[in-house]
């Protein structure tokens, strides 16, 4: 099982969804977390585009996440999620980490609760997925014998500083500070918690989206057991990395599939081959 912690509100419903539906597929369950157990709702803004202007198809959830979204909001798993202080690291073989940046996302980004739980499954060297502002809680999660951020030590990468900027610039006229949902940017508070900015990876100009058949536009950094990403226009390579992942760390008799290698065929049948990463930092 694969836990997937969210705020009760203002989820980005890519970063969620696109995951979910990808694991999914694969036959991999994954169990939702809210801060009291209450069924979570993504942000609305970036399903309707409303409020987006002449920005909107640039803003707002491509179809397919839309539909994705659709489809996850009906679940089971979806529909009773369990709350933050019931999570029990031994109880999940992996963890998800997912943005957004409504206001509603500080319940999730700010739990004390959620950083302590998180910090078990970085103490149990579970693989860890994080995209965009979920890459906050991983930095703000502690291990206890240092007292550093679990990041310290790992390379990452986060939403950046020009994408949170560019979008508020865009849009704060009349939205205000909806991009912007710390005064702290993302990139700057994730790269305070590394020991040195060279473990921080920009990628390349995040200009399109990925979709399940092109990875090209996407970036994601794999380090160890840990994998991040920027931003929704990475989320498909980012859930197929996070599932490789995943299946590396499953015991030999838990799985009849062996990982690929990035560059070379899947095993699995019916998914497009993934792209050779230069920031593939580490085997797992």
């Amino acid at each position: 099982m694969i836990l997937m912690p969210l705020p009760t509100y203002g989820f980005d419903p890519t970063e969620v969804a696109i995951p979910w539906q990808f694991l999914t597929q694969q036959q991999v369950r994954v169990v939702f977390a809210t801060p009291k157990g209450q069924v979570a709702q993504g942000d609305r803004r970036l399903l309707t585009g409303k409020g987006f202007g002449p920005f909107k198809k640039w803003l707002m959830a491509a179809p397919s996440a839309i539909a994705a979204y659709e489809t996850m909001v009906q679940s089971d798993g979806f529909q009773h999620p369990i709350p933050y202080q019931q999570i029990n690291s031994a109880d999940f073989q992996g963890l998800l980490l997912p943005g957004g940046h409504d206001p509603g996302m500080r319940s999730y980004l700010g739990s004390g609760i959620l950083q302590q739980k998180v910090a078990a499954f970085f103490k149990a060297a579970k693989p860890i997925g994080a995209i965009c502002h979920g890459t906050i809680v991983a930095a703000r999660s502690q291990n206890a014998e240092t007292g550093q951020s679990n990041l310290a030590d790992y390379n990452t990468t986060a939403l950046l500083a020009t994408q949170e900027l560019a979008a508020y610039a865009l849009t704060g006229l009349w939205l205000g500070r909806y991009y912007r949902t710390y005064p702290e940017l993302v990139q700057t508070e994730v790269m305070t918690a590394l020991h040195s900015p060279k473990q921080f990876h920009a990628g390349p100009l995040p200009l399109d989206r990925d979709t399940a058949t092109n990875f090209k536009p996407a970036f994601v950094v794999q380090d160890r057991q840990y994998v991040s990403a920027r931003w929704p226009g990475d989320a498909h390579l980012f859930a197929r990395t996070f599932y490789d992942i995943y299946l590396r760390a499953q015991p030999k008799s838990a799985t009849k599939s062996k990982p690929h290698k990035f560059g070379n065929h899947h095993p699995l049948t019916n998914l497009p081959k993934p792209p050779i990463l230069t920031n593939k930092l580490a085997d797992y």
